[in-house]
């Protein structure tokens, strides 16, 4: 068997991606076509390339470009309706975003973040009753989520990583609208109120964001009040259970980058 300097090796790859054909580029270096094919197959399995595979280079894993934007937005959604799960059929784990039927356009604005998160990986809704899970499979999901574990969020410690932090200190009214398409919404409360001796009913519009675990509360209240939202919170049997955004100023500012599901 015949061996190849390391730098025909080299000048053989520097061509076939220049788009040189393997037959071209041995009979420029004098290399048998056959171990030209091999090194033009090993250089696009090395840079995940091959054709018909697509690609599953991990933005933590191998440095791919994260669209920091849609992240911010899907890591929202995760730490209020999603979850990550393996079944044994399946070689890759899923991330599943719950979305309610009557919320058509979440599903689609999910299903965009998943897209722009994951660009080389399919995603798909499966119908449950009265609501839809918007999922795609990945098997760097716990690179991306690694606030995934065993039990409900609400039952262990959800932290975020430095490098997530950075990408929510970055983008927070994207991490803020995630949490409140999860499990928040806008609301008109009422009050009646004395006018001029008249009983008169009074409406008013508000934010609420109710989740079982402290740590996601806490980091939902902390990104409001980088974005100068005042914000009050609910407490049921001594714990916190609900924030609540209602002074007429913080409720304009929500509006003008939140606004109502749809």
């Amino acid at each position: 068997m015949q061996h190849h300097d390391l730098a025909i090796r080299q000048k053989a790859v520097a061509l076939l991606r220049s788009g040189v054909g393997n037959a071209e580029v041995g009979r420029r270096l004098g290399v048998p076509s056959g171990t030209i094919g091999y090194w033009h197959h090993l250089d696009r399995a090395a840079r995940d390339a091959l054709p018909g595979r697509p690609s599953t280079r991990c933005p933590r894993c191998h440095g791919r470009d994260l669209d920091a934007v849609a992240y911010s937005y899907l890591l929202g959604l995760y730490l209020g309706d999603g979850h990550i799960v393996q079944y044994s059929q399946h070689r890759a784990p899923s991330l599943m975003i719950t979305c309610c039927e009557g919320w058509p356009g979440l599903m689609d604005l999910a299903e965009e973040a998943l897209r722009a998160v994951f660009p080389d990986n399919r995603t798909c809704r499966v119908r449950r009753t009265g609501c839809r899970n918007v999922k795609v499979y990945s098997t760097h999901l716990w690179c991306l989520f690694p606030q995934h574990g065993p039990g409900r969020k609400h039952e262990r410690e959800i932290t975020l990583e430095r490098w997530q932090q950075d990408i929510v200190d970055s983008h927070p009214w994207e991490f803020i609208r995630g949490l409140v398409h999860s499990d928040g919404c806008r609301v008109t409360n009422w009050t009646v109120r004395d006018v001029g001796g008249e009983r008169r009913r009074y409406e008013y519009p508000r934010y609420l964001f109710t989740n079982k675990s402290t740590d996601i509360l806490r980091l939902y209240a902390d990104t409001l009040d980088k974005v100068g939202v005042e914000w009050k919170v609910t407490r049921r049997g001594g714990r916190p259970y609900n924030i609540s955004v209602a002074r007429r100023s913080s409720v304009a500012l929500m509006d003008r980058h939140i606004g109502p599901k749809h």
